[in-house]
């Protein structure tokens, strides 16, 4: 009895499927032909009975630079002047990494501040507590 089993591969919406394979398969799946953005992968695979199994997977294509934008968020509510630094950074081949600061300036943010303060603060209370100069005399 020859194997009827096959697994066909579907990218979003497409009716013709990428791919026709005999399980067990192992694929390499090339992102650079595809558009950056969110897609599916449909899997269809067939039994030796006929009876047909169906999964999806979204996943998101990004191929190109990540683009980091400060100073405004996702549906914020803006008004006067807003101050917006964008960068977009990749893994460029030709780049060299030398560290001149931030790829992306950010504040420090408050709890690193409030952590920081809170350090120093008990490291002075327990010099001050614990000080005795009895403690100090040379033995010499």
């Amino acid at each position: 009895m020859e194997d009827q089993r096959i697994i066909k591969v579907f990218l979003d919406e497409e009716t013709v499927p990428f791919g026709e394979f005999k399980p067990p398969v192992k694929f390499t799946m090339d992102t650079t032909k595809i558009p950056d953005g969110h897609h599916k992968l449909k899997i269809v695979a067939k039994s030796s009975n006929g009876v047909e199994g169906v999964k999806t997977i979204p996943f998101e294509v990004r191929n190109g630079p990540e683009i980091a934008v400060v100073g405004l968020q996702k549906n914020e509510v803006v008004d006067t002047q807003v101050s917006i630094t964008i960068n977009a950074y990749g893994s460029e081949i030709e780049d060299q990494f030398i560290i001149k600061g931030s790829e992306t300036p950010k504040a420090i943010p408050a709890w690193v501040w409030a952590l920081v303060i809170s350090f120093v603060a008990f490291g002075l209370f327990y010099l001050i507590m614990n000080w005795n100069p009895d403690l100090y005399k040379s033995f010499f």
